[in-house]
Parts: structure tokens; sequence; C-alpha cells
């Protein structure tokens, strides 16, 4: 699953990101795309306290990605 947030700000790639999170299927990998700084810092906390695994975070011309797999 992959879920575009470039060009949108705070709170809205948070939400977006928890929105497919509950949506996804265990062990489905949800890329997250953006450009919204403290967005990139947010998300990995969410994931964290909801309980899923960040894979990575990959940045590269001002975008970032992050990739996080549903458990169960």
């Amino acid at each position: 699953m992959r879920v575009d947030c470039t060009g949108k700000t705070c709170p809205k790639p948070l939400i977006e990101a928890r929105k497919a999170m509950r949506d996804a299927g265990p062990g489905e990998v949800i890329e997250i795309l953006g450009d919204h700084g403290p967005s990139k810092k947010e998300i990995p906390m969410a994931v964290e306290l909801l309980g899923q695994e960040l894979l990575d975070i990959d940045e590269s011309g001002g975008t970032w990605t992050i990739r996080i797999r549903k458990k169960a």
C-alpha cells in the first residue's frame, strides 16, 4: 500500500499514515511518501506507539519515504 502525502502538512500525513496502518492486512508493507519535515519524525513515533514495525526511512531530494510493516 502506498500513501502519497507530498505537499501536505500536519496533521494530514500522520492521519493518513494511521488510517493506512488500520486498513492494512497483517504483514502488509505500507509506504508513506511526503516532504513535511515534522511528519518524518511524528509518523515513526506513531508506528512505535501503535506496535507496528518501522522498516526504514529513506530521504532524497527533500522528500522522504517511510516503510512500515503491519503486525497481526
